[in-house]
């Protein structure tokens, strides 16, 4: 029976021409290497490699072995290194959720930083934002899950990643922005600009809206955070963002934050969440994110309160 082995054994002769040479590079003696010859010369009924000359040459069986071994033992190197990769957690797929459309300006760039370590990993996202994701992560759809409201549910774990201020979005010219101390009363009478999601994963809804049993004038969504900046400049509405998306537009000029004191005095905080399933800590190159992401918190933190 043909086996690895005896193509290991045809690719050295080739490449050194003798037996002996052959034979140190495979770490066997030349008897060995003989041996495999009569082997295959008996499978065959003929004579696969004539050892009498200097180099050693290949019969037209020989030959065709060859060219197996060829495309053969690459393959197999290749798939050995993958199985190597695969047993010490360095290649796999995260498949990441979130319930926050702004995140992904603080995600990617940690996600980029992630690759150039762990390069053999796939990094996806799902597809549209569900209703139940947090029940969807426990069920295997998609590995890790940003949000702010974390359930507790068997297997399911909750890494605090960093706080963050939920803001009053205006345009600059708005009457808004000159009252001293906003009401969710004066709220109430504007048009709210956000994204379309279910009223009670948006923050100012949660946290405002909603306790007060008060609800605004009109609710006007967007996928888009440049179309919802735009809408709230154009005097269209009014919104609320997380500060890190704020800031990037109260710098440039085109919208005026303020904060929604009328939840507290510290304004809108919230916590911001990544839950995963406790077995994919298992996975050396989903530990690896994790540890990244504990580096990126620590570094966020530590920037917001110095």
């Amino acid at each position: 029976m043909l086996e690895l082995r005896h193509l290991k054994t045809m690719l050295a002769l080739r490449e050194h021409g003798s037996l002996v040479a052959a034979s140190n590079d495979l770490c066997l003696t030349p008897s060995a290497i003989s041996h495999q010859l009569k082997e295959l010369d008996h499978w065959y009924g003929v004579e696969v490699v004539n050892r009498r000359t200097r180099p050693v040459t290949f019969s037209n069986v020989g030959q065709r072995l060859l060219r197996l071994a060829d495309d053969i033992l690459p393959q197999v190197q290749i798939a050995q290194s993958d199985i190597t990769r695969i047993v010490h957690g360095q290649t796999g797929r995260i498949i990441f959720s979130s319930e926050c459309h702004s995140c992904f300006d603080w995600l990617m760039p940690l996600l980029n930083v992630y690759r150039q370590q762990y390069p053999d990993v796939d990094l996806d996202f799902a597809s549209g934002f569900e209703s139940n994701p947090h029940e969807l992560l426990q069920t295997g759809e998609f590995d890790l899950l940003i949000t702010a409201d974390p359930i507790s549910l068997k297997g399911i774990e909750y890494f605090p990643i960093f706080e963050y201020e939920s803001r009053l979005v205006l345009s600059n010219t708005h009457p808004l922005v000159r009252v001293p101390h906003i009401t969710v009363q004066e709220l109430a009478e504007e048009t709210l600009i956000t994204y379309p999601v279910d009223k009670h994963r948006l923050d100012i809804m949660a946290k405002l809206f909603i306790p007060a049993n008060i609800l605004p004038k009109q609710v006007r969504t967007t996928d888009l955070t440049q179309m919802l900046i735009q809408l709230v400049a154009s005097g269209r509405g009014i919104a609320a963002l997380p500060d890190w998306v704020v800031n990037e537009y109260e710098q440039k000029g085109w919208v005026t934050s303020r904060r929604l004191d009328c939840v507290s005095p510290q304004g809108l905080r919230r916590t911001l969440y990544a839950g995963y399933r406790t077995e994919e800590t298992e996975k050396s190159y989903f530990e690896g994110f994790l540890k990244q992401l504990a580096k990126f918190s620590q570094k966020r933190n530590h920037y917001y309160t110095s």
